[in-house]
């Protein structure tokens, strides 16, 4: 082994407000290093999700077919039913599956576009 994963890192025209949404769904607290680099550390501390700057920040596409998406975040819940409602409630905006199911897994976007899945 060379490395430990320390965090997974999103770009964001608004970082700050990103990290509250995700702490909204996975807890965890916020810690502004920097006017471009907030970070959401959870008790055990790693991995955490850091979130970067980046004032041209363009949305991936889902389904990224064509190299548009890079990757997503997966996240575990017991019910994919009443995390839709709480996830809405922080403002996911969920996006339809190309296979048209609704089961195994949801996928939706956060507020700057980046998917997430939640898996049950």
């Amino acid at each position: 082994m060379i490395g430990i994963l320390h965090a997974i890192v999103l770009e964001s025209a608004s970082p700050e407000e990103l990290a509250k949404f995700y702490q909204q769904i996975l807890g965890g607290e916020v810690f502004v290093e920097d006017d471009g680099w907030v970070e959401l550390v959870s008790a055990d501390g790693d991995p955490r999700l850091s979130f970067q700057l980046s004032p041209g920040h363009i949305p991936p596409v889902w389904p990224g077919d064509d190299g548009d998406q890079q990757f997503h975040l997966d996240i575990h819940v017991d019910d994919l039913a009443v995390a839709h409602d709480a996830l809405l409630a922080v403002g996911a905006r969920p996006v339809d599956r190309p296979d048209g199911k609704i089961t195994g897994f949801r996928v939706y976007l956060d507020p700057s576009g980046h998917p997430f899945c939640t898996v049950d």
